[in-house]
């Protein structure tokens, strides 16, 4: 029978190129997202801001519809950048809602197909979780607590058989990162932020989401990754073993 997975955040970036990447292994794929996106690699698309305090309501009557759920991916993520002091409780909400609260929600209205399928949750946290930058307080503190309730999960969930685990990407060339790196002053705009960045890191480049799809799908595959769980997979080309004081 076919494996299919639930992917929030699936329209762009990471999420889009995880999709496609289930796609070609020939699994079923459930797309969530607030825009629609690629639609040749989604059975079915799911127009829903995660940020809703109900949105869930909504996840949980898709779910109910499934005859079978092998694998969940939380990629969704909403970053502000701003610093600490200058964050707002209207962005702080926000930021949680979709890169911890949700996650969590889904996770709990899920886990009883996984333990049929034995299945995974992959969540899509951040080295920002491990070592962050200055003006994107709310965005690293959500994605620390997304860590953290992965190795809850793992712990709690295992008994049942199913596996939990995060993939911490450093910098990969989505909308998201373009974005930041525009709100840097450099002569030559984003791109040479683009430029500076990979010249940073220690493999010399940035990834693309579709270079970071095929770590997701290993550690949603039962059959690739049978004995992994509670891990934090640091995907970062290298940039976080740099002391920060060189």
């Amino acid at each position: 029978m076919t494996r299919r997975v639930l992917i929030t955040g699936s329209s762009a970036g990471i999420g889009a190129a995880a999709a496609a990447a289930f796609a070609s292994a020939g699994w079923s794929v459930v797309g969530v997202d607030r825009i629609e996106g690629a639609s040749e690699d989604l059975e079915q698309f799911v127009e829903l801001d995660l940020a809703k305090t109900g949105a869930i309501d909504t996840i949980a009557q898709v779910v109910d519809g499934l005859d079978r759920l092998d694998a969940v991916v939380n990629n969704a993520a909403l970053q502000i950048n701003s610093s600490l002091l200058a964050t707002s409780d209207e962005d702080w909400d926000s930021t949680m809602a979709v890169n911890v609260r949700i996650a969590f929600q889904i996770i709990r209205a899920t886990a009883p197909l996984l333990a049929k399928t034995r299945g995974a949750v992959v969540n899509v946290s951040s080295v920002h979780a491990v070592a962050t930058s200055e003006n994107v307080a709310a965005y690293a503190i959500s994605k620390g607590a997304l860590a953290a309730l992965t190795r809850s999960a793992a712990l709690e969930l295992g008994p049942s058989g199913v596996r939990c685990n995060a993939v911490l990407p450093g910098a990969v060339d989505t909308e998201m990162l373009r974005a930041g790196m525009g709100r840097r002053a450099h002569p030559d705009g984003a791109a040479g932020n683009m430029r500076k960045l990979a010249g940073a890191t220690p493999l010399r480049f940035i990834a693309t989401p579709q270079q970071l799809a095929p770590t997701i799908l290993h550690l949603a595959d039962g059959e690739q990754s049978p004995y992994t769980t509670g891990q934090l997979l640091v995907v970062d080309g290298g940039a976080s073993l740099r002391l920060g004081t060189e």
